[in-house]
């Protein structure tokens, strides 16, 4: 149908199709007629005119639906419209025509009824060209009226209503006859017609003045007998009729205007007298009875809320004093309040229309007036309450009816003020300075409980919003319940008022003091203990006794776990002791003792219950074995009596099990009204209620007799946790309601004979009763029964025996019959879980047989039976199809098509096979039933539902068959929406979020949203009128959110486009915000009317997934205007600015004034007066966009780039806006409300992190947060003043350390603000608890004095790190104070993470900055402040070099410290065990929490461990300590090794390498000391025999887990590996950082942490012992050669390594291996006797595998093996080097570098490098010749000398800059060939001839090079003294061997040997 282009039905397919899908073919093709009009060109239009308006002719008299036959009418009227409107009349003639046939076939009927709608339609869009006709059409019309059924009168009436609309005033002269005609549909039979009518007369009134002026009266009173009898919708429609008009007679468009009062008046006549007539309203008078039904209340009540809703918030604003007293004349009106029923009822409608008007039309400060009037009504009444406590005369006393009067007035005003001051929160703070809690109080002393309870109902309220008052009213209340403890209405009223403030503290997270409970529980213990004194006030002080008990076990465990043994205790002495007591007791006393003791007992048990729900885990099985004695007195008891409600199960279950049959079924409970109302829905399935109608949601009137519930029904409902104010149910349906409960719970537990014996009692007393009785009893019976199957598939227990399934059976087949639909409801959900509970296929079976049997017979409702087969399926969906064609009877069909909806449901895949029949049965339905039975639709609507779900993902499908479906579904959503009924609108809309979660691409959003969007415009004024509307509110805003979650930027610019396009109409305000702000403002000003906390979270979500898909995309601006908006829409404006009706009451010209002006506030922004929970949504959103920038482009955060970027392309950068994110900051911080004011906080804390370091471009060396210095301490300063709540003033501190900490601000005197800000809190700080002001719980004090040291800390751990030193200065003179306090708090901290097992070691007064009682929520406050003031703690430790001064500083007021750590105790500790206290605390908190950090978000708190140890650790006393606990090492290194494995951060894992190269060196430095100290002790004993020390011992064995050596192996493995897989053979090959990694994938960080562990590695021989060091040598050069493979044997294209990734830091690893090695390589433990051997034979393997690593595959890194090789020749012994092949080897690899063509290798630089390192061969040559076996021959001589030469022919041809280095090289070698005086004499030839040749190259090069010669003389004394003695021994043999020349020719080849290399 989409495809085809032409205007015209396709005829020919049409007439292919069979036909029952024909009906569906037309209605697509009129569907899509309908959008092709309007965008067709008007001569195409006229063109095909005719032939269009023929086949229009025959849809039209083709006998079409419901839907077919309005989408008909709309496409004939718009074509009329579009193409040639001439022919038009001809059309309406032919309507008349066939209206007036008499036609009487069943055919006939829709023809008829389709022309009726043709005409309404054609004159709303021709209106006036058709005027002439108009007589004509109504008259035909109301001729057919007379014989018309009921379809034809509904059609009828809408038909007039189109009329109406489009003529507009030229229908003037007809008004009088459609009036007439209405006002006989308006009480008519069926419902649907009423409502049609209320529409009808809606529209009338436009025009019709006399409806609101002389007829007004009439029309009240035909209203009122059209609330008779109706149903939900009726109501609804009739009164928005009533309503509107009295609004139009108060405010009306000509000067003679009615009064408000005369209006009331008439409103309250409805609700007095009812519709009847002056007489027999007179007569029932007389009788004194009265007659007015509880639909004609409600129904008024609703027509009152329309009525002040349409004249808007402005005008309830001005008139609420007058509004408010008419008002209370009706609650205290005799005749509302005759019975406790009629005047709970008439309080909950006066309740109702309160909250309809004050919580959703007026802003906050039109709000706080308003609670000011409240009072003012509340304080009128206290002249009564005086005059009823004073016992004077007779004639001064009120009388008991004017007491009563004020009682429900009271009531009602003082909810409505608590729900007020609920709404306000902390803003109606202003309030209190008024006398608000000084009336409120006045009435506790009212001589009614319902007032006295509503009063403390209301302080519950003041001290939820504004905790600060919760205590000083508790104080109040408790002092006077003391003083006027003999006045039983204070002890009652007081003793409530106290309950309800403790109650409150629930909702309070700051609490009250702990002493309050103390307090509370002593009141009560002395309520109850006097009870008996004073029989007068027995009673009240019994009950306020216990009352207080309960509210006093809502504080929770914390509180109960300290006052439990007196709460036991309490409960012990209100039970008898034991049974046969009990027994005893009953002989005696009277009916008030009896009274007073059931009070009692009945209070103990709520108490008992409260225990329960509140206080769980102090429920020990100790506790429970104490509870059930008096539990077990209390069933007792109540077989003999029935007065106490029942709380809880015991022991006596049989007893108790014969008392519930009674309850449930006894002769004395038959007379109470029944209360199905109350007990059947919470036991039936949610989806199955809707086919009883429409449920009111909470705080709706009443809606059936009999269930006004009272706070005076339950004065213990004051304890219950809910925010609404609490209505419990008279005792007698609550007695039935618990009953039903406890049934449910103890059947199970009874013995099985007596289980079947009670169910066959049952059906017996059922068979016995007739009529209303029966139906009672079968209504409890079966709330019972299934109470018991529902409580059964809970625990999946069995039912018991067989015998229980007869009587089971028989009662809900029973009940099946029933006449209540909803007790029929109950019985088929029973049914079916009575069969789930049984599980038998047999009995399953036989059920659905009975079923069938009985539909079969009696027309009902199909039950819910579980399927468990196919051939099951088809026999129960065959049965349904049947029925749920029975168009005679539309409740079977209702019931039928839900029956077929659970089945689609329930059957899952099964029911694939049936679901083309069911869609096209389904549609079928829709397109032909009756718009006057809702419920069929509703039903219908649950089955396209079902199906769609069934379907699910198969619906993207492309086959002929599945888009056939799709297209179905479609049809089938449009028909819905097309639909009158709210609820079956809703239910399309969530139909098509089905598709549109299944099938995206086939749901056209272009129509979907603004459908969504105009509903959403159109239920905004009465949006708080009636459920069905919010229901489809729900399901409109649950499909925006699924919708915007994908298309967001779509669904905003179709909801513009809809209001553009909009006919200007009545312009409701969210017209106008969606206008100027798009859909998302309108969502802003939608969250802020609504209530419902779902429909809230589901508008909330919708917008931050707005938000998510845009504010980052080009629209940041947009939504930072709009939360601007939002924050600055205060209350300050004018009075709210209402959705107004304006069309409706004034000429178009006032309308465009009156709306122009009503939309605009004066601040000039599009939102007007915001509520504070609105607003902190607009700043948490803020916050969220700040936090999706950070992920988004980083222009978002650098002003530069922002700036050059905007100049080239049009996106938004969020640093462009910083102004405004801080103003909004600061207008948020500075609020009236504390939620707004922590979120604005939170808000600045945000920006100051992620913008405190920008630079401003045009000021370098400036930040751009600088500026804004002035508004940021404006912000802050509010948070500190002395009545800002602790939670504030914690979350300013932080703000504070942010900002200074910072570093944004660099000049002190601009940080002194701030700073001050944060003195003054430290000030209060040492004050003490002490002055602290006693309003919320301790636990906050903690969390106080917690956040100002977390934020000192702070700026002191940022002032250590930064190099400002001027931070340091701020902190520095309070350093002292403040180190005590941090030192004091780590205390604290590590005593509450003691576990469980140690609580005994708490100290039991509590610690320095918590009390032992508030200790569980302490812990949680220590826990997030901890980690800076550790970490400050060392900082200041590492400053004063870990030496603590003794003086205490004057200005600590408070014991800093509760155990002797500050100061030593009088002289018990001496300051180094005061030290190492100190240093356990710091490093018992560290290691306990690194152990088992729990999730990332804590990185801070690990750093900050971290880097307290590591400044610790630089501080040498810590160290020691450290180094000589060798257990206490190890366990750190284990902690280190964990956080290795654990964490990924590289800043973690490099600290704590360092911490780990710090242990090290620690234990180095205490092995070293304890060898000095060990060889200083021996003196000259000999080396061999002194003890070894560190590790291995001397046995050499390492052992895991006590051996430090090995956890720092393993560390520095776990690094290496992770980093460099191929170091272990296992894991060679596979990849470090990525596919085919290898070392040069390495980043820079990776490098740092390969470089520290190698670091680590090369110190670990130095602390063992040396038969230790050979342990782990091994592994440490196999490790080191391993990585050195690595670095070297790159890949060919990488060796330019400087240049390549990671160049640099691979350098450095390089650089960290070599000097490893050399520090292996030159360990003295090389050296040691006992490890010398084994230390030559590992080091040679080394340098074997060294000289194998030139062998490997690809390019080798030459210059880096060569210097390793180097290492080794410099630093091993010759033992290792000179062994062969090694030596060979040596040398080859040298020369093969020499040679190398690669540049890199033979530059000039690396050839000096080489060439030196040639020479070094020689000089290792010739030092082991030296040293160990001198040259014996003339050649070895000879090999030696050569060396030399070339080292000195070196020497000559290097640079002038590289020479000092060689010849410092030489000359110590020159030297150690020296022999001295002793030895020469001796020494063989070649050693002589060494030692002269080298004697005279000394005496030659000395003088050369003096400068270095001089220095390393200077530098080695041993090398001096050989010398010395050289040259003096030289000068003797000289003087005595003048004449010898034999040596001189010895020595001459030498010479020519130097000459020949010269």
């Amino acid at each position: 149908m989409e495809r085809a282009h032409s205007l015209l039905l396709s005829e020919a397919a049409c007439s292919q199709l069979a036909e029952h899908q024909r009906p569906q073919f037309i209605f697509e093709w009129l569907n899509h007629l309908k959008k092709l009009l309007p965008a067709t060109d008007r001569v195409d239009i006229k063109q095909n005119q005719r032939r269009l308006i023929e086949q229009l002719s025959g849809v039209l008299i083709g006998s079409p639906g419901p839907p077919t036959r309005w989408l008909l009418a709309h496409c004939v009227a718009l074509l009329y419209r579009l193409g040639d409107p001439i022919a038009a009349s001809l059309f309406v003639d032919r309507c008349h025509d066939i209206i007036r046939s008499k036609d009487d076939s069943p055919s006939g009927l829709p023809t008829r009824l389709a022309a009726m709608a043709c005409l309404g339609a054609l004159f709303e869009q021709l209106g006036r060209m058709l005027v002439g006709s108009f007589k004509d059409t109504l008259t035909s019309l109301l001729k057919a009226m007379k014989s018309a059924e009921s379809q034809g009168r509904y059609e009828i009436m809408l038909s007039l209503e189109k009329i109406l609309r489009g003529l507009g005033a030229s229908a003037v002269p007809c008004h009088r006859d459609v009036y007439k005609a209405a006002r006989a549909c308006l009480t008519d039979r069926s419902m649907a017609v009423r409502c049609a009518a209320a529409k009808c007369l809606l529209e009338l009134q436009r025009e019709a003045v006399f409806l609101w002026t002389s007829e007004l009266e009439n029309v009240a009173t035909l209203c009122f007998r059209a609330f008779e009898g109706s149903n939900y919708s009726v109501r609804v429609s009739v009164a928005k009729l009533l309503g509107t008009l009295l609004a139009a007679a108060v405010e009306p468009r000509q000067p003679t205007g009615t009064s408000l009062e005369e209006v009331m008046d008439l409103l309250w006549g409805g609700f007095l007298r009812g519709g009847a007539g002056f007489l027999r309203a007179s007569g029932d008078m007389l009788k004194g009875t009265t007659s007015v039904s509880k639909d004609i209340r409600i129904g008024v009540t609703q027509a009152c809320v329309v009525f002040v809703s349409t004249l808007g918030g402005s005008w309830l604003e001005g008139n609420f004093p007058a509004f408010l007293s008419l008002l209370m004349e009706l609650a205290s009106h005799g005749r509302a309040t005759q019975t406790p029923g009629d005047a709970a009822v008439t309080r909950r409608c006066v309740s109702f229309i309160l909250r309809s008007t004050l919580g959703s039309l007026l802003g906050e400060k039109a709000q706080t007036n308003a609670a000011k009037q409240l009072c003012f009504a509340v304080a009128a009444q206290k002249p009564a309450i005086d005059a009823a406590l004073t016992d004077g005369n007779v004639e001064t006393r009120v009388s008991a009816a004017d007491v009563a009067a004020s009682q429900h007035m009271l009531v009602c005003c003082l909810q409505e003020l608590g729900a007020l001051i609920q709404g306000l929160g902390t803003t109606a703070a202003p309030l209190l300075t008024d006398t608000l809690v000084d009336t409120v109080i006045s009435v506790l002393l009212h001589p009614a409980a319902s007032a006295r309870l509503a009063a403390a109902w209301c302080l519950r309220c003041v001290a939820t919003a504004m905790p600060s008052q919760c205590s000083p009213l508790l104080d109040r209340c408790a002092e006077r319940l003391v003083a006027l403890k003999s006045s039983p209405e204070a002890v009652a009223g007081y003793g409530a008022a106290v309950a309800a403030l403790v109650a409150a503290v629930q909702h309070c997270p700051l609490g009250i003091p702990h002493t309050k409970g103390m307090v509370v529980l002593s009141l009560a213990e002395d309520l109850l203990r006097s009870a008996s004194q004073n029989s007068r006030i027995s009673l009240q002080r019994t009950q306020a006794g216990w009352l207080l008990v309960s509210s006093l076990i809502t504080l929770g465990p914390a509180v109960v776990e300290h006052h439990l043994s007196r709460l036991l205790l309490l409960w012990r002495c209100v039970f008898p002791a034991s049974l046969r007591e009990q027994e005893m007791e009953l002989r005696r006393g009277d009916y008030f003792t009896w009274q007073v003791t059931l009070v009692g007992r009945a209070g103990a048990l709520c108490a008992m219950k409260n225990l329960l729900l509140h206080c769980r885990e102090l429920v020990t099985d100790d506790i429970i074995s104490r509870l059930l004695t008096p539990l077990a007195c209390a069933v007792a008891l109540l077989t003999k009596s029935r007065c106490v409600s029942l709380s809880l199960s015991a022991e006596s279950f049989g007893v108790m099990m014969n008392q519930l049959v009674s309850d449930l079924s006894g002769s004395d409970n038959l007379n109470q009204p029944c209360s199905e109302l109350t007990l059947l829905p919470p036991l039936c399935h949610h989806d199955d209620l809707q086919l009883v109608g429409p449920r009111p949601p909470p705080h709706r009137p009443p809606i059936h007799p009999g269930t006004g519930g009272s706070l005076d029904n339950d004065a213990f409902s004051l304890c219950e946790k809910s925010d609404e104010a609490p209505a419990p149910l008279p005792p007698p349906v609550a007695l039935t309601a618990a009953a039903v409960r406890l049934f449910g719970a103890l059947h199970p537990h009874v013995i099985s004979a007596q289980r079947v014996k009670i169910l066959e009692q049952f059906v017996e007393t059922v068979n016995q009763l007739k009529g209303q009785r029966q139906q009672t009893v079968q209504t409890h019976v079966c709330a019972a029964l299934c109470s018991l199957l529902k409580h059964q598939a809970g625990i999946r227990g069995s039912l018991g025996p067989e015998e229980v399934r007869s009587p089971a059976l028989s009662l809900l087949s029973g009940a099946l019959e029933s006449a209540s639909p909803l007790l029929r409801c109950l019985a088929a959900e029973g049914l079916a879980r009575l069969v789930q509970a049984v599980g038998d296929p047999g009995f399953t079976v036989s059920v659905s047989l009975l079923c069938f049997d009985r539909l079969k017979t009696a027309r009902d409702a199909a039950s819910r039976s579980g399927i468990s087969s196919p051939q099951h399926l088809s026999t129960c969906l065959g049965v349904l199809f049947t029925l749920s064609q029975d168009s005679t009877s539309p409740e079977v069909q209702a019931w039928s098509l839900h029956s077929l909806s659970l089945a689609v449901d329930l059957s899952g895949g099964l029911y694939r096979a049936h679901a083309e029949p069911s869609f096209t049965l389904v549609l079928r339905l829709l397109l032909s039933a009756p718009p006057t039975h809702p419920e069929v639709h509703q039903s219908l609507g649950r089955c396209l539902h079902a199906l769609i779900t069934c379907l699910g993902p198969d619906l993207q499908g492309e086959g002929a068959a599945v888009s056939s479906l799709r297209s179905s579904c479609l049809v089938g959503c449009g028909v819905m929406q097309d639909c009158p009924d709210a609820l079956v609108q809703a239910r399309a809309v969530s139909c098509l979020q089905q598709l549109h979660m299944f099938s995206p691409p086939h749901v056209n959003l272009a129509k979907l949203v603004p459908a969504l969007c105009e509903i959403l415009l159109d239920y905004s004024l009465l949006a708080h009128l009636c459920s069905s509307y919010l229901c489809l509110r729900q399901a409109v805003v649950a499909c925006l959110r699924q919708l915007v979650q994908r298309e967001a930027l779509e669904v905003s610019q179709h909801a513009v486009t809809l209001v553009k396009e909009l006919p200007r109409r009545d312009n409701t305000q969210l017209d106008v915000t969606i206008k100027e702000v798009g859909l998302e403002g309108a969502l802003f000003t939608l969250l802020d009317r609504e209530s419902d906390p779902g429909l809230r979270r589901d508008i909330q979500e919708t917008l931050v997934h707005m938000m998510a898909s845009s504010a980052t995309s080009g629209k940041l601006g947009h939504w930072l205007k709009l939360c601007k908006d939002v924050l600055s829409a205060t209350t300050d404006c004018l009075a709210p600015v209402e959705a107004r009706q304006d069309d409706e009451e004034a000429d178009a010209a006032r309308d465009d004034d009156s709306s122009a002006f009503k939309a605009r506030s004066e601040a000039g922004g599009p939102f007007t007066a915001l509520r504070w929970a609105t607003r902190r949504f607009a700043v948490q959103c803020v916050c969220r966009i700040i936090a999706q920038c950070e992920s988004a482009d980083p222009a978002h955060f650098n002003m530069a780039l922002a700036q050059e970027r905007r100049l080239h392309e049009s996106t938004d950068f969020l640093v462009l806006h910083l102004g405004d994110l801080v103003r909004m900051a600061f207008m948020a911080a500075t609020d009236h409300s504390d939620q707004l004011r922590l979120a604005g906080l939170q808000m600045l804390l945000e920006i100051i992190r992620r913008f405190s370091a920008i630079p401003e471009p045009e000021f370098p060396g400036h930040v751009i947060l600088e500026q804004y210095q002035a508004n940021v301490g404006a912000a802050l300063r509010p948070a500190f003043t002395a009545e800002a709540p602790p939670d504030v003033t914690a979350k300013a501190c932080q703000v504070c350390s942010a900002w200074i900490a910072s570093g944004v601000v660099s000049d002190l005197r601009d940080l002194r603000r701030v700073h001050q800000l944060l003195a003054s809190s430290l000030a209060k700080v040492q004050a003490g608890r002490d002055t602290c002001s006693q309003l919320y719980n301790e636990a906050t004090a903690t969390m106080e004095t917690l956040a100002v040291l977390k934020a000192w800390a702070e700026v002191g751990d940022s002032g250590s790190e930064s190099e400002g030193a001027g931070l340091l200065k701020l902190v520095q003179s309070d350093l002292l104070t403040l180190s005590r306090l941090w030192l004091a708090a780590l205390q604290d901290y590590a005593m509450l993470t003691l576990p469980q097992e140690n609580a005994s070691q708490l100290p039991a007064t509590g610690g320095s900055f918590y009390t032992a009682e508030t200790l569980n929520q302490a812990r949680a406050h220590y826990s997030s402040s901890w980690a800076p003031m550790l970490h400050a703690t060392s900082l200041w430790l590492h400053s004063t070099g870990f030496v603590m001064s003794d003086d205490a500083p004057v200005n600590l007021s408070r014991p800093a410290t509760p155990t002797t750590m500050g100061r030593p105790g009088g002289g018990a500790k001496s300051p180094d065990d005061v030290n190492a206290d100190t240093l356990h605390l710091i490093l018992g908190i560290s290691v306990e929490f690194l152990c088992s950090p729990h999730s990332d978000d804590q990185m801070e708190n690990i750093t900050s461990c971290l880097r307290a140890l590591q400044a610790l650790l630089d501080i040498p006393w810590p160290r020691a300590k450290i180094g000589s606990d060798q257990a206490l090492s190890v366990e750190l290194l284990s902690v280190l090794h964990r956080l290795m494995v654990t964490r990924e951060s590289v800043s973690v894992q490099l600290a704590v390498l360092d911490l780990l190269r710090q242990i090290v060196t620690a234990t180095q430095e205490h092995v070293r000391e304890k060898r000095h100290s060990a060889e200083v002790d021996d003196g000259a004993a000999e080396k061999e025999t002194l003890p070894e020390f560190g590790e291995g011992r001397d046995t050499g064995g390492l052992i895991p887990g006590r051996s430090l050596v090995f956890g720092a192996l393993e560390l520095c493995l776990c690094v290496l590996v992770r980093k460099l897989p191929q170091l272990s053979p296992k894991l060679a090959g596979t990849s470090p950082t990525g596919p085919g990694g290898s070392v040069w994938s390495l980043t820079d960080s990776d490098c740092r942490l390969v470089a520290s562990a190698l670091c680590v590695l090369s110190e670990l021989p130095s602390v063992c012992s040396p038969e230790g060091s050979v342990s782990i040598l091994p592994t440490v050069l196999y490790l080191l050669l391993g990585v050195l493979r690595e670095l070297t044997g790159a890949p060919a294209a990488a060796v330019v390594s400087v240049g390549s990734v990671g160049g640099a830091g691979l350098g450095a690893v390089v650089q960290a291996a070599l000097q490893a090695l050399k520090s292996v390589v030159t360990s003295p433990m090389s050296r040691q006797e006992k490890s010398r051997g084994a230390w030559r034979l590992l080091l040679r393997s080394a340098l074997n595998t060294l000289l194998g690593l030139w062998d490997a595959d690809g390019v080798v890194d030459q210059i880096s093996l060569l210097t390793a090789l180097t290492v080794f020749l410099l630093s091993a012994g010759p033992d290792v080097c000179t062994v062969e092949p090694l030596h060979a080897l040596c040398l080859q690899r040298f020369t093969a570098g020499m040679d190398a063509k690669d540049p890199l290798t033979s530059s000039p630089l690396s050839v000096l490098n080489v060439a030196i390192k040639l020479i070094v061969i020689v000089i290792v040559f010739a030092g082991q010749t030296a040293e160990r076996s001198r040259p014996q021959s003339a050649e070895e001589l000879l090999g030696v000398l050569e060396g030399v030469r070339a080292m000195e022919a070196l020497v000559q041809a290097a640079d002038e800059s590289q020479r000092a280095p060689l010849v410092a090289i030489l000359f110590p070698v020159l030297v150690s060939f020296l022999l001295d005086e002793n030895a020469l004499g001796s020494a063989p030839t070649a050693s002589r001839s060494l030692h002269q040749a080298a004697l005279k190259d000394l005496m030659r090069l000395g003088p050369q090079h003096s400068a270095v010669f001089r220095s390393l003389i200077a530098s080695s004394p041993a090398l001096k003294s050989r010398l010395e003695a050289a040259v003096k021994g030289n000068q003797e043999s000289v003087s005595a061997k003048a004449s010898s020349a034999n040596p001189a020719a010895k020595s001459s080849p030498s010479i020519t040997l130097k000459t020949n290399f010269l």
